[in-house]
């Protein structure tokens, strides 16, 4: 069975953001991810995860931009210094959480200058952060994303343009983040685009689709995924990004389920 984290960005909102590690464990969670720990206190969210004995997988630079101004940076041309600022705070926050992982947001940008500028921006993290893990998301055009970041439009719309990218890049230290909802609407066969991009994944994020609810009758065989990433030698998390449809507890079957199976 996969190895499940929870999204406490969207999971557990019911309850303040320091009780949701330990309410992630007792949900059957070994690992939590949360996307903008900027607003809060690292050291009492570590001990929070250390306390409920779950591990930090994922956070994301930059922080979000609550005025509606651009969310991200790493492929605006002129953005550079943003970038960087927005990084040096990230990777601070990440080494007080542990974090096993920095998801960069390309923002909104177009053309050859945007894909060099993403190549100089990535270069310059991997210099400076050289055991950091850092991944980059295509993100769909149409995405209208549940979270608190609203409506978004990535430069990173493509599998096609973030494997060339990576490339192009050369380096162990970023990988893919492969979310199922954005594979299922960019190639229509999340299954084939797990199977192409496998050895570039580092995280794995899933939800419904069309609809952001529980990862449950949907347009994706979770089944078939799920038994994919078991017969590869992902070792990763798969973490649960979505918004329940009532409350996270009454959401939780197709975990259990897969607990079941599991233990069978």
């Amino acid at each position: 069975m996969p190895r499940f984290a929870a999204n406490i960005t969207w999971l557990f909102t019911e309850l303040p953001i320091l009780d949701r590690p330990a309410a992630a464990r007792r949900a059957g969670f070994q690992a939590v991810e949360f996307e903008y720990p900027y607003d809060i206190e690292p050291i009492a969210l570590q001990k929070a995860c250390a306390a409920a004995k779950v591990e930090f997988a994922m956070m994301i630079t930059p922080g979000p931009n609550w005025s509606g101004g651009p969310r991200g940076f790493a492929a605006v041309p002129g953005g550079e210094e943003l970038f960087r600022k927005d990084f040096e705070r990230a990777l601070k926050i990440t080494r007080r959480l542990g974090a096993r992982h920095i998801n960069v947001l390309s923002g909104q940008a177009h053309g050859p200058d945007a894909l060099d500028t993403m190549l100089a921006n990535l270069r310059w993290a991997v210099k400076r952060a050289p055991h950091a893990s850092l991944t980059i998301e295509p993100i769909s055009p149409i995405e209208r994303r549940m979270s608190s970041c609203g409506p978004t439009r990535q430069y990173l719309d493509t599998f096609d343009r973030a494997t060339e990218l990576l490339g192009r890049l050369n380096s162990p230290n970023v990988g893919l983040l492969f979310d199922a909802y954005h594979a299922q609407v960019l190639t229509e066969d999340v299954l084939r685009a797990w199977h192409r991009h496998r050895d570039q994944i580092r995280h794995v994020q899933i939800s419904g689709c069309p609809v952001r609810n529980e990862p449950v009758d949907c347009a994706i065989d979770y089944h078939a995924l799920f038994r994919a990433i078991d017969e590869s030698a992902y070792a990763g998390w798969v973490s649960a990004q979505y918004t329940p449809a009532t409350t996270t507890e009454a959401g939780l079957g197709w975990l259990h389920e897969w607990a079941r199976a599991s233990a069978v």
